[in-house]
């Protein structure tokens, strides 16, 4: 895979070694289970799979090099390049300028560009509106685009199934940027529908039995579906996509009960399936799959308590937040910075969305076993400054060089 030039200070050589050595004696990625360093008084359990993706490093690639390449030059980002907040201030202090928030709210005006500014496209990718708006006035967005490859294979995969006469699904959340973005490219070739969770799936469902009535749709489903959308129409065929960052058994879950749906209604076989339901299997990012199924068997190691890093609006990271929550005390921070005690912890609720305090966090008898992993937009170093916090609570754990010279040797 290719190798991208990111800036040193996300990197961390003690992560950096862990993953050479596991990626040495593990190349075909079999091997899940987490990497334990043993601190002594702290027993560390790092997730297989962490931390910066392809998508990410190629987006950080580019938007880095672009600052660097253009001295002078006016460089605006659509929206935050990744969901890190360290990654998105760094480009801020380079003069990077953000056209618009994550929700799509316009910051700086369009009509103020100009032919010779530049425009950066996220990772997320971005509107076709968006792209005509900036092609119209001049700006290419060829050269400056970051969109992942793994959302346009889902674009790619979407137009390939809309070509074939289906409408398009789309598991994600209506307001996240790549979303938007999927939505725009899916409902440009076939009628498209976006839901939440399986709790709307469900009630799709009920629109495409005949169970609910049609018109309670447009209200049901506001915001959700495209231009023109007919529901007695466009729901006889159908295929399921998503957001790329979304919960792999969340997404199959839904794509499998409303398969059985249209099983059901129509009366399909094997052999006729392909007749109302598109094979679309899997459009989650091999990066979402492999942290996702790193968190599931991290988890079956015993542990005091799980930390996970990662920005506050990652949805990625959010997703293994969720993972951990469902079998012990999880604690979802941005930085070791939230790490403010021994005695207590500023961790974010990403249900109500809000920051909570909590004492006494770390149990009292030793050694504590702790899992820690990060989403894919969260830089290496970022993990390691909450290793070295925690183990600054405790007299006598090795140190992180010991640890870095123990793997070296192995």
């Amino acid at each position: 895979m290719k190798q991208f030039d990111v800036p040193v200070f996300y990197r961390s050589n003690l992560i950096s070694l862990i993953k050479k050595k596991r990626k040495e004696k593990d190349k075909l990625k079999k091997d899940f289970t987490p990497t334990l360093l043993d601190f002594g008084p702290v027993q560390i359990f790092l997730a297989r799979h962490f931390g910066f993706c392809y998508g990410v490093e190629n987006a950080i690639e580019i938007a880095f090099k672009t600052v660097e390449q253009n001295p002078g030059k006016r460089i605006f980002l659509l929206s935050e390049m990744i969901h890190n907040p360290q990654v998105n201030a760094d480009l801020a202090n380079h003069g990077v300028r953000f056209l618009q928030n994550t929700e799509g709210k316009e910051l700086i005006p369009f009509d103020s560009l100009t032919k010779e500014d530049i425009v950066l496209i996220p990772a997320f990718g971005t509107t076709l509106d968006i792209e005509k708006k900036l092609v119209d006035i001049g700006i290419p967005i060829e050269k400056y685009n970051t969109t992942c490859p793994f959302v346009e294979k889902v674009w790619n995969r979407s137009a390939a199934i809309a070509a074939k006469d289906y409408t398009i699904i789309i598991h994600g959340k209506p307001s996240h940027e790549e979303t938007r973005a999927t939505f725009s490219h899916a409902s440009a070739n076939a009628p498209s529908v976006v839901v939440k969770n399986m709790a709307q799936a469900q009630r799709l469902a009920t629109y495409i039995t005949g169970a609910s009535p049609a018109q309670n749709f447009y209200e049901e489903f506001k915001n959700q579906y495209s231009e023109g959308f007919d529901v007695e129409k466009d729901l006889q065929r159908i295929g399921v996509v998503n957001q790329t960052t979304m919960l792999a058994s969340d997404t199959q879950a839904i794509a499998d009960f409303l398969k059985q749906v249209m099983i059901d209604k129509y009366q399909l076989t094997k052999a006729t399936i392909a007749e109302r339901f598109a094979d679309t299997r899997d459009t989650l990012c091999y990066a979402t799959n492999d942290n996702q199924t790193s968190v599931l068997e991290m988890l079956n190691t015993p542990a005091d308590l799980a930390i996970v890093v990662g920005g506050y609006n990652s949805s990625n990271t959010s997703h293994l937040v969720e993972l951990c929550e469902e079998k012990l005390s999880t604690y979802y921070i941005n930085n070791s910075e939230k790490i403010l005690s021994r005695k207590e912890i500023l961790h974010y609720n990403f249900h109500t969305k809000q920051e909570i305090l909590t004492a006494d966090y770390l149990p009292t008898t030793e050694p504590i076993r702790i899992l820690i992993t990060s989403g894919a937009s969260c830089p290496d170093a970022l993990v390691e400054d909450v290793i070295q916090k925690l183990i600054s609570f405790y007299p006598g754990t090795k140190s992180i060089e010991e640890i870095i010279a123990q793997i070296a040797n192995t």
